[in-house]
């Protein structure tokens, strides 16, 4: 399996969830010390407060996916690896962050890091459990499932317009689809209603891509042309 990552991204992120945190941090410890010193400004305090809440936010959101290792590239590359060497993984190269293109198809890869267990009922995804830590950082820090549905049929369109921009005019433009992958072990899948999309943990995602490709989803001469349009390094 050929993998193609955009390391300078990975570098860029990283480092804007680093200063942002940092920035966050002097910012909530301004609004905290306003609010004590000096209480006739309590509203500059509480903006304060506002500010440094949200910076936070956004530098938790860039450490979660670039900041901290392994991150999400190198626990799907690391699950995928023995892959036959006609796949090509591309980690923040395309329109997706995460796309796999072989024999099986062109697959969205949506890792998902949460622990606990996880439920699609009533076209719902909730996720419960993992003790006190968990519960705590689903409040506080760890996003949600939100709706997968959603963001992976806008993450199929974007790359379905950059294939039709990138091949050659009357190509065959191949249908992609997309999987939910969990990526921490402690993720425990409960799916009394069959999901809008599959999903699974990491440990299964290299034998359903398998089965997937037993039905000869694509031909060659698409796959070719697929890897030729999309980044090389």
């Amino acid at each position: 399996m050929q993998i193609v990552t955009n390391t300078k991204l990975i570098k860029r992120n990283a480092r804007i969830g680093q200063i942002t945190s940092i920035v966050a941090l002097a910012i909530l410890g301004g609004g905290v010390y306003i609010s004590f010193q000096m209480p006739e400004l309590f509203s500059v305090s509480l903006v304060a407060l506002l500010a440094g809440l949200i910076l936070s936010q956004i530098g938790m959101y860039f450490g979660n996916r670039w900041g901290k290792s392994p991150r999400p590239d190198e626990v799907i590359t690391k699950g995928l690896k023995g892959m036959d060497r006609e796949y090509t993984l591309y980690h923040y190269t395309t329109t997706t962050y995460h796309l796999l293109v072989g024999p099986a198809g062109l697959w969205v890869l949506m890792p998902y890091p949460q622990v606990g267990k996880v439920t699609y009922a009533r076209k719902r995804w909730r996720v419960k459990g993992g003790g006190f830590l968990q519960s705590y950082l689903r409040i506080f820090g760890q996003e949600g499932l939100g709706r997968p549905d959603l963001e992976s049929a806008a993450e199929i369109r974007s790359l379905r317009q950059s294939l039709t921009r990138l091949l050659p005019e009357g190509s065959v433009i191949p249908e992609a689809q997309a999987v939910m992958v969990f990526t921490n072990p402690r993720a425990e899948l409960d799916l009394p209603e069959a999901p809008p999309l599959p999903a699974l943990p990491i440990k299964d995602l290299k034998d359903f891509l398998r089965q997937q490709a037993k039905g000869r989803p694509i031909a060659p001469d698409v796959l070719a042309a697929v890897k030729q349009a999309l980044p090389q390094e």
